[in-house]
């Protein structure tokens, strides 16, 4: 599956790089492209200064913004964030129309952080108006939610959140729901938590996106889960996670393969490799509650057996017995065996309604705030009438 992938704001800017990295890696190890184009927009000059590998023109590092911000952010105000977005969506179309393989890409996928400015602000926005200039290819939404410490001390972020997802959901065609808080390393220092999250983020990306562009006869499955699969799968709120398991460097003797315990050491390192993904989920959330699924099974092709195809299955359909399932093979990773999990259309997630509940006391309490700041503000007025001014 090949991407248009677009980043809003820093952390959207930051991902958007990673997977720059990340095709980069699939076409130097593999031979194969997985994104068409990667574009970084923002109303900071300094943020997009600050990325590795996307192209350094203006037409893959996008500042909008610059008569209203002069290039230094919104601070954090979501409504002038979508206001320039409105304003400077041509620099943005232009760039994806004049990217040279935009053609062979299958889907967009933008993407922001829920609690910032610009992000939050801006990508509903353009969510919208690619949806309605290329309504042949679907649009998916990445959206980073904020880590706690940002829930409990800014208010704004609590607000911006709630009114991203809002708009986000009533656009995008997925959601993908990540949720900072759970890839956090208390021990690392702020830069190199920030740079360990995104890579956490964006590594359940590749397998997925390269088994069905592989050209290879030997690296392609049995049941090859390609982009199709993918877009069938993916609607409404959904979650990604991604788990492994290592491989013994020796291999057992064809005498030994035939012993019990190494057959079901085989099939225990799937299902080890599958609760591991289920576990480090992007968001926490109950299986039961979705109704589509996909898993890719990654592993050397001598590794993969029915009996471990069929359990890995069986296993997943008693998470998700309401689900529809989509599944595939991917012969890679020498001496790794990983699984690969999506859960979409999920019908109840916990932490979206608390954004909203919490978003709307948060509203009553601004309104409040400044309800009474005025009535403070009228008595200073007040009390200095009788006062001549030099003005």
């Amino acid at each position: 599956m090949k991407l248009v992938i677009i980043g809003f704001g820093q952390c959207g800017g930051r991902i958007a790089d990673e997977f720059a990295r990340l095709n980069g890696r699939a076409r130097s190890y593999r031979g194969i492209d997985i994104v068409t184009g990667a574009f970084a927009v923002n109303t900071d000059a300094a943020d997009l200064s600050g990325l590795y590998t996307i192209r350094p023109d203006y037409k893959h590092r996008i500042l909008i913004g610059g008569r209203k911000t002069g290039g230094h952010g919104v601070g954090k105000i979501n409504e002038l964030g979508a206001e320039i977005a409105r304003e400077d969506s041509d620099k943005i179309i232009d760039a994806i129309r004049s990217t040279e393989h935009f053609r062979d890409a299958d889907a967009f996928l933008l993407i922001a952080s829920s609690a910032g400015g610009t992000g939050s602000g801006s990508l509903p926005i353009v969510t919208q108006l690619i949806k309605e200039r290329y309504m042949d290819k679907p649009i998916y939404n990445l959206i980073i939610l904020p880590f706690q410490h940002e829930e409990e001390t800014e208010e704004r972020t609590i607000y911006n959140s709630a009114v991203c997802l809002k708009s986000a959901n009533t656009t995008a065609d997925a959601i993908f729901l990540i949720d900072n808080q759970r890839y956090v390393h208390k021990d690392s220092s702020v830069s190199n938590n920030i740079d360990q999250i995104n890579r956490s983020i964006v590594e359940p990306f590749y397998n997925l996106l390269c088994a069905g562009e592989e050209k290879k006869r030997k690296h392609i499955g049995s049941k090859t889960l390609d982009a199709g699969d993918i877009i069938q799968t993916l609607a409404g709120w959904t979650v990604i996670g991604y788990g492994k398991s290592e491989l013994p460097f020796f291999k057992p003797s064809p005498r030994q393969k035939h012993n019990f315990r190494v057959k079901s050491s085989e099939t225990d390192k799937g299902i080890q490799a599958m609760d591991e993904a289920l576990s480090e989920l992007s968001l926490k959330c109950n299986p039961q509650d979705a109704n589509r699924a996909l898993y890719l099974l990654s592993a050397p092709a001598n590794e993969m057996n029915m009996d471990l195809v069929k359990d890995l299955g069986d296993y997943m359909r008693s998470l998700a017995p309401k689900a529809i399932i989509r599944s595939g093979d991917y012969p890679r990773n020498r001496g790794l065996l990983d699984v690969a999990v999506i859960l979409s259309e999920l019908d109840n997630v916990e932490k979206v309604k608390v954004f909203y509940r919490e978003s709307t006391v948060v509203i009553k309490e601004v309104k409040q705030k400044q309800q009474e700041l005025a009535s403070k503000l009228k008595e200073i007025d007040d009390a200095s009438k009788d006062i001549p001014s030099l003005l």
